[in-house]
């Protein structure tokens, strides 16, 4: 499959790629040039003019990476709908983000989750976080989600591993240099809306390929249907998605950097709730979107050498001249939004909770500001290296590997945030041992169950998200027990509710009518 697009590229495909880079950097100028001047505010936060529609789309321009779409499709191809879960469940986080956390990050007037937590334990907290927060971006989003954007360039256009990388990387970083979070979320903006057009034309091809809908749910086994897979399924069984998705979705939704940071740049607190009540209804698409393409490509190419090659297949045999081109675009767009929202990230934690509290506090706002640009020029290096670096461990599943390193990283972020905000008695000492020796822990576990000690040999492992779940089991209980025993204890500053208005009404009724659409979604895919 992989020299079979760029074989197929016609001089409309072309010209098509040619377009969209020209109108890409015309946007990101745009919004980069509209404030000449950058303060930090700017730089980091958009100057908090961000609405419910630009930070909905950069969350799930941050959330859509290149690995999902291909993905997705493999495991739509080998097992149904299974792994709508993973967008689907994640509504209850997006919510008790919407209604539990941003309320309290938007009063605390915070730029990062380090500095949330600082607020709340001091400096030490703030220390511990910010490296954890910066090791995380580094490896989770940047070298994985780099490495996953590599595979699929190379796919394409059969270009060696280290020249994909360098292009994507440079590409992504233009915007996070050039106009920081304001760039980024307009771009991506544009960028989602081309991804739902190119995939939804995809599928609908399929579909009409197929013969129709109906006759598309008749043409695969009826578990192909079911979002709720037996306990004895042995890859996604039930009880492994109820207790060990939300640990990772914890940490990934409601304190990872990347995500929240769309929120903190909120125009206000509704405009932030909105936002994030929009990226719920957004998620819904990921079964036609994204899991459709490989279900279809099950009925219409039924002995493919592997699941993989699902999205590929599908685009190379469907789609006209002309149009795989937009492929080509579509792909391009949700790295670039992946990779330049974790850039952005990643140079507001090192500039503001490391540059200047640690290192030179009597920094000037310009100071900041170039800090945070140069941060991002080393983070692409580093990017560049680790995902040369990943390409050189072979045989890995993409997606599961990301749901087991996120699920290994979660654990010590969701059990120390979630006591935060429910218990006011948790200490310091408590949050600090969860954060450096929980992690340590944490990952040592994961270590060991991916590399060491690995599954597919011994057999003594439970599924990787009950592993997930188990760790953030045991840290909690630590946690609380260091709490109650610690004669240190100072009593927290209280969260000023006085601080920002009351949820609307609107939110109210745009939660309630998801929750509804999403229960109705689980009855109707299951029992198949």
């Amino acid at each position: 499959m992989a020299n079979n697009l760029l074989g197929h590229l016609s001089p409309w495909d072309y010209a098509i790629v040619a377009a969209y880079v020209v109108i890409l950097v015309g946007i990101g100028y745009r919004a980069s040039a509209s404030k000449k001047e950058q303060t930090e505010d700017s730089q980091f936060l958009a100057s908090k003019s961000l609405g419910w529609a630009s930070i909905g789309f950069n969350m799930w321009g941050t959330n859509v990476g290149p690995s999902m779409l291909l993905a997705f499709a493999s495991i739509g191809y080998s097992t149904g709908i299974v792994a709508v879960n993973f967008e689907w469940y994640a509504f209850v986080f997006l919510f008790l983000l919407a209604t539990v956390f941003a309320p309290r990050y938007l009063a605390a007037r915070v730029s990062t989750m380090p500095g949330f937590m600082g607020q709340q334990y001091g400096g030490s907290t703030q220390n511990i976080l910010a490296w954890y927060a910066l090791i995380k971006i580094l490896i989770s989003w940047l070298s994985l989600g780099l490495f996953s954007g590599g595979v699929l360039v190379r796919q394409i256009l059969g270009i060696p591993m280290w020249q994909s990388v360098v292009v994507l990387v440079l590409f992504a970083g233009f915007f996070t240099f050039a106009g920081g979070l304001k760039a980024i979320a307009k771009v991506n903006v544009f960028q989602m809306l081309l991804l739902i057009g190119v995939s939804l034309t995809l599928t609908i091809i399929g579909v009409l390929k197929v013969g129709g809908l109906p006759q598309l749910w008749h043409s695969v086994p009826g578990h192909y249907w079911n979002l709720i897979q037996p306990a004895a399924d042995p890859k996604y069984p039930w009880y492994a998605i109820l207790l060990g998705y939300p640990v990772s979705a914890v940490a990934f939704f409601c304190t990872d950097q990347a995500m929240v940071q769309s929120v903190l740049g909120a125009r206000s607190l509704e405009q932030g709730q909105l936002g994030v009540n929009f990226i719920g209804w957004l998620k819904i698409l990921s079964l036609p979107l994204f899991i459709l393409t490989g279900v279809l490509c099950f009925v219409l190419f039924p002995n493919l050498a592997s699941p993989d090659q699902a999205y590929m297949t599908m685009v190379t045999s469907l789609f006209p001249a002309g149009l795989k081109g937009l492929v080509i675009v579509v792909l391009i767009a949700v790295l670039v939004g992946t990779i330049s929202s974790s850039l952005n990230a990643l140079s507001t934690v090192f500039a503001l909770d490391v540059y200047a509290r640690r290192i030179n506090p009597d920094a000037s706002e310009k100071d900041v500001v170039r800090i945070g640009r140069l941060t991002v020029l080393v983070g692409c290096a580093f990017a560049v290296l680790m995902a040369l670096a990943i390409d050189a461990v072979k045989g890995l599943n993409l997606f599961d590997v990301f749901q087991a390193v996120l699920g290994f990283i979660a654990p010590p972020l969701s059990a120390v945030f979630l006591l935060t905000v429910f218990w006011p008695r948790t200490t310091r000492r408590a949050v600090n041992f969860t954060l450096s020796f929980g992690s340590a822990f944490s990952l040592g576990v994961g270590v060991v169950y991916l590399w060491v000690l690995p599954p597919s040999k011994y057999t003594f492992w439970p599924h990787y998200l009950v592993l997930s779940f188990l760790l953030f089991a045991v840290l909690l209980l630590a946690a609380v027990v260091i709490s109650l025993l610690d004669g240190t204890h100072q009593p927290r500053p209280a969260f000023d509710r006085t601080a920002l208005p009351a949820t609307t009404p609107r939110v109210k009724l745009l939660w309630t009518a998801l929750a509804v659409v999403m229960v109705a979604l689980y009855l109707v895919f299951n029992g198949h």
